[in-house]
């Protein structure tokens, strides 16, 4: 097993003192930290950079109706660019500075993604985008559950309209039909969301976790 560098441990440290309070967990031995909220996910990464140590920082959020088998950035911010470490002691104190401005992110994504209804407003203000499937159909998912079916299906033809030049385009097509097809069933939306949370959470081998649509609109 490699050693831990001490950029890597530094950062650790700092996370563990900073973010666990808040209920974040470590992947692994990572250096990316998961804020769990049941249908989304506020990821932190502190990143190293390629060629030397240190860390930037790298916070977002990722919605689970997506149903991949590993983490994705769908709503992110570079919170600070690659410091790179020189000694301990003055890594020690940017390591504690980039996860004071993790938490803070954390809880400001918490605050801002509290509900549904949140959710889907943020995500129709952002402009479709040609080449942006996921932001589309993120769009067009968060607008069904809530009721708002016509914006719900302009968004997904966009995504139906990309070229399937690639297999995981063609699964992200048919999840997008399926919500278009029933994007006015209410019920039937939601039941579809739930279902896509259960197996994404299961993919990402994360707690089982039972809730309802209903309850965080």
């Amino acid at each position: 097993m490699a050693a831990t560098s001490p950029a890597s441990r530094l950062i650790t440290s700092a996370a563990r003192e900073r973010l666990r309070p808040l209920g974040l967990d470590q992947r692994g031995r990572s250096r990316i930290w998961v804020d769990d909220r049941g249908w989304w996910l506020g990821i932190v990464e502190f990143p190293s950079p390629t060629w030397s140590q240190g860390s930037g920082l790298t916070v977002g959020v990722m919605w689970l109706w997506q149903d991949l088998s590993h983490l994705a950035f769908d709503f992110t911010e570079q919170v600070q660019p690659s410091q790179d470490f020189r000694n301990e002691i003055q890594f020690g104190t940017v390591a504690a500075a980039l996860a004071d401005q993790a938490g803070d992110r954390v809880e400001t994504f918490r605050s801002t993604f509290g509900g549904l209804d949140q959710v889907a407003g943020r995500l129709l203000q952002r402009p479709e985008r040609c080449g942006f499937l996921w932001e589309s159909f993120n769009a067009g998912v968060a607008a069904a559950v809530v009721g708002r079916p016509e914006e719900a299906r302009d968004r997904l033809r966009a995504v139906l309209a990309e070229e399937p030049v690639a297999p995981w385009i063609l699964d992200v097509q048919h999840a997008a039909r399926h919500v278009y097809d029933v994007a006015h069933d209410l019920a039937a939306v939601r039941d579809w969301a739930v279902a896509a949370v259960a197996s994404c959470r299961r993919k990402l081998a994360l707690e089982p976790m039972q809730w309802t649509v209903a309850s965080i609109t």
